[in-house]
């Protein structure tokens, strides 16, 4: 019994491990994003990251993923044309509710 006990409690904390593992970090952190679609339209969408006060570069680097990864899902192209983006200028850009949110397109 108590090998038993003992393989599920291994059990349990490797799996905790790898699911930890399957995440991304961008320089050095961690983010959560939502990706929107606008007003119905498959191809425009928002992308709001949350946490970019912990590294604005690494919320970029985020979104950027995050979009490329949706485009080329949805459309197979990782071209994006965006309205607000990671490229934008920092002065450019608004931190709210410790988030910032992007705005693009994939082609369509």
């Amino acid at each position: 019994m108590k090998q038993i006990v003992l393989f599920c409690i291994t059990a349990a904390v490797l799996a905790g491990c790898t699911a930890r593992e399957d995440r991304l970090a961008f320089d050095g952190k961690y983010f959560r994003t939502k990706l929107s679609k606008v007003d119905g339209q498959r191809d425009v969408f928002t992308l709001r990251v949350r946490n970019a006060s912990q590294s604005i570069t690494g919320a970029r680097e985020a979104a950027r993923y995050e979009a490329t990864v949706y485009c080329v899902t949805n459309y197979g192209s990782s071209d994006i044309k965006w309205v607000v983006g990671p490229d934008t200028p920092p002065e450019n850009l608004r931190l709210v509710d410790d988030a910032l949110t992007f705005q693009g397109a994939c082609p369509s």
